[in-house]
């Protein structure tokens, strides 16, 4: 599992995420109630686990120092799907050992499906396309069979974190097919 930069020298033994939906409840005069759907709220993952051998606690240190960093990250999962999240909570279970530390984390997956931008058409009411909007210096590769990201990005000299960063719409990076486009600047 990673986050950021940060990759746990083996997964966490418990991983969970949670879904939730927000919903409203409105009372009808002389009547029961009225629901009405909000919409998803975020995910949240939670895990749980132990780093042990020497250097148990500096390990937990460095996923400390991710923690305080702040802002949102990438969290790659090897079976579950990556997403943008914020690090929101991370607890230590010190036992009476110096080469056991327990600990439990929770992230909050970003929604950027949103956008506050505008939009520059073109007189037809075509989005413009070419160097006017932004695609100037754009570079593509089209992955053929048998590539990894890790293979594309190290051809390309890029770090894997880059390459995913570049490329939102790739939800599982350890799963990418012949035939995609993926962006490399």
């Amino acid at each position: 599992m990673r986050y950021k930069d940060y990759v746990w020298p083996h997964n966490p033994r418990v991983y969970t995420i949670e879904y939730k939906r927000t919903m409203g409840a409105r009372k009808v005069p002389f009547g029961r109630y009225h629901l009405q759907d909000l919409g998803p709220a975020q995910r949240v993952m939670r895990g749980e686990g132990e780093f042990v051998g020497e250097g148990a606690y500096g390990e937990f240190k460095k996923l400390a120092t991710v923690f305080y960093a702040g802002g949102p990250g990438l969290l790659v999962h090897p079976v579950w799907q990556t997403s943008n999240a914020y690090f929101v909570e991370l607890s230590l279970r010190q036992e009476p050992r110096a080469d056991y530390v327990g600990y439990s984390f929770a992230f909050w997956e970003g929604y950027d499906g949103h956008s506050t931008g505008v939009q520059v058409t073109g007189g037809g009411g075509e989005p413009e396309t070419g160097p006017a909007a932004g695609t100037a210096g754009e570079r593509r590769h089209t992955v053929r069979r048998g590539e990894t990201l890790w293979g594309i990005a190290r051809d390309y000299g890029l770090s894997l974190t880059e390459l995913i960063a570049l490329n939102p719409q790739i939800k599982n990076p350890n799963l990418i097919l012949a035939g995609e486009e993926v962006r490399l600047a």
